[in-house]
């Protein structure tokens, strides 16, 4: 096989206006790592403060009694670096839902240059017996706003 048959298809890059939920924040001198950019591990916390923006939103309040959400699955694709001092702005939108879980997709960018985009999978789990259990309509209904607008 030649280069061109082999070579797998390059993903579009993120737009900010596809992600519904945006939060802003600042580069900090502390997130820097030797290498004098942002260290790889502080993406995955700019994406927390994300999903904790809006999981916080009042108008989302997901919240299922004697149940909560957790982290099952990050991934993060490093597209460009981060360096001090600076701002992100920090997208999530609904990928997709199952039967107890969604996914949430993210992008953090600096200006109009895409720094990330990641994906993250969240499952709803019973305090009691701490299993899955399946996401109620009120959740779902109270996350389909949030659905990510591209394609």
């Amino acid at each position: 096989m030649n280069d061109q048959t082999s070579a797998k298809p390059r993903k579009p890059t993120p737009i900010l206006a596809d992600y519904p939920h945006r939060v802003k924040d600042i580069v900090r001198y502390a997130d820097l790592d030797p290498q004098g950019h942002v260290n790889n591990a502080v993406f995955a916390t700019y994406f927390e403060s994300g999903r904790v923006a809006m999981f916080r939103d009042p108008n989302l309040g997901i919240g299922v009694e004697n149940a909560t959400f957790v982290l099952v699955r990050q991934e993060i694709d490093f597209l460009r670096e981060l360096r001090w001092p600076g701002h992100v702005e920090i997208g999530t939108a609904l990928a997709e839902s199952g039967r107890s879980s969604f996914t949430l997709m993210q992008t953090i960018f600096n200006g109009d240059i895409c720094s990330a985009a990641g994906r993250a999978t969240w499952v709803m789990m019973d305090t009691t017996t701490r299993r899955s259990r399946p996401l109620t309509d009120e959740a779902l209904a109270k996350l389909t706003p949030w659905k990510y607008r591209g394609e």
